[in-house]
């Protein structure tokens, strides 16, 4: 008999769910196994491949069998979600029918009922005795009985994960009407995930179709100097706009080395405007991040100034918290009120004076 481990866990949430009431449940139903994210963990050790999870709920139990590689060999883990069993034989198999099935003699068979799924004839590669049934004088403390909570570790002698596409759990002291069951699981789905999928990805830094450094408002608040960059070249390009160099993302840390590049004055900044263009190419403003009164000593004061204005955008937008309000004031996100709007349109079309 393989060795085997058997220990109290606490469910992750995924198992704790399986998805299906009771009251809709057979007789007996086990279902597909799921692929999970990385970053699982049984028995304090982390799964460094892929792993498969079947779920099987029958009337009166329920339990998972999870699939997995560890440091170059594999395990099946079956966790009891409600109820209890003692697991007296497992059976797997791959999709390839040829050749005759493995089985075991006696109670331990996986006969009728564990020889389908849904329907159709299951051929088993490997059949795994445990225990004989019936729980005699040890009880509930005999190795292979678990109850809710509790996981039974079993060693697989596969070369692949590939290898298992069903599996077969023979279980008899069971919670269940019957008293026994032979639950089988199949159609599996499985791929192998990257290496790096333990690595979070990196946070992308907002782009902007435009951004603004105003030297000076004028009486309604609209930039009336400074450089306006574009994300791209406008073309046709009239009045020689400047635009990032081609090919340049259009981050915030670009447009402002840009900035520098072309002879732009950080102490001069009065205020930096930040847009995106709507479907009609028409740019729309977002917000505004005003200079202190000493005005941005450098490049790095206004880099720092963006990200401490972002941090508490964030912030502001997870807790609903009135920092975020206070900060949407300080940053401008709101145009003046309408009572200062200009009277006629033609004000809004004139150009800024920019500084070239």
């Amino acid at each position: 008999m393989p060795s085997l481990r058997r220990i109290r866990v606490r469910l992750a949430p995924q198992f704790l769910n399986l998805g299906v009431a009771k009251s809709d449940v057979p007789n007996e139903r086990c279902l597909p196994p799921r692929q999970l994210l990385s970053g699982v963990h049984v028995h304090g050790g982390k799964h460094e491949r892929s792993i498969e999870v079947f779920d099987c709920v029958v009337d009166g139990l329920a339990y998972t069998v999870t699939i997995y590689e560890q440091d170059g060999a594999f395990f099946a883990d079956i966790n009891v979600v409600e109820g209890a069993m003692d697991v007296n034989a497992v059976y797997f198999g791959d999709d390839d029918f040829s050749g005759p099935s493995a089985g075991l003699r006696g109670p331990l068979n996986m006969n009728g009922a564990g020889s389908r799924f849904e329907g159709e004839h299951v051929q088993w590669d490997d059949a795994i005795a445990l225990s004989s049934p019936g729980l005699g004088r040890e009880g509930a403390d005999k190795e292979t009985y678990i109850s809710e909570g509790e996981t039974l570790s079993i060693p697989l002698s596969i070369e692949s994960l590939d290898d298992i596409e069903y599996f077969g759990v023979r279980a008899t002291s069971t919670t269940n009407a019957e008293g026994s069951i032979k639950g089988v699981s199949g159609d599996a789905e499985f791929h192998e995930e990257p290496d790096e999928r333990d690595e979070p990805d990196e946070p992308q830094d907002p782009t902007f179709d435009k951004v603004f450094f105003t030297y000076d408002l004028d009486g309604f608040n609209n930039p009336a100097s400074g450089f306006a960059i574009e994300a791209e070249e406008p073309d046709p390009n009239p009045f020689n706009l400047p635009a990032l160099p081609e090919g340049t993302e259009p981050t915030f840390e670009n447009y402002v080395s840009y900035f520098e590049e072309i002879g732009g004055d950080f102490g001069e900044i009065e205020t930096v405007i930040l847009y995106e263009t709507d479907d009609d190419s028409v740019p729309q403003e977002l917000f505004r991040l005003d200079a202190p009164e000493e005005g941005f000593a450098d490049a790095d004061a206004l880099l720092d100034a963006f990200d401490e204005a972002l941090d508490e955008l964030e912030a502001g937008s997870d807790h609903e918290s009135s920092e975020a309000l206070d900060l949407m004031a300080a940053i401008s996100l709101a145009a003046d009120s309408e009572d200062e709007m200009p009277a006629a349109e033609d004000d809004l079309d004139e150009e800024p004076e920019l500084v070239l």
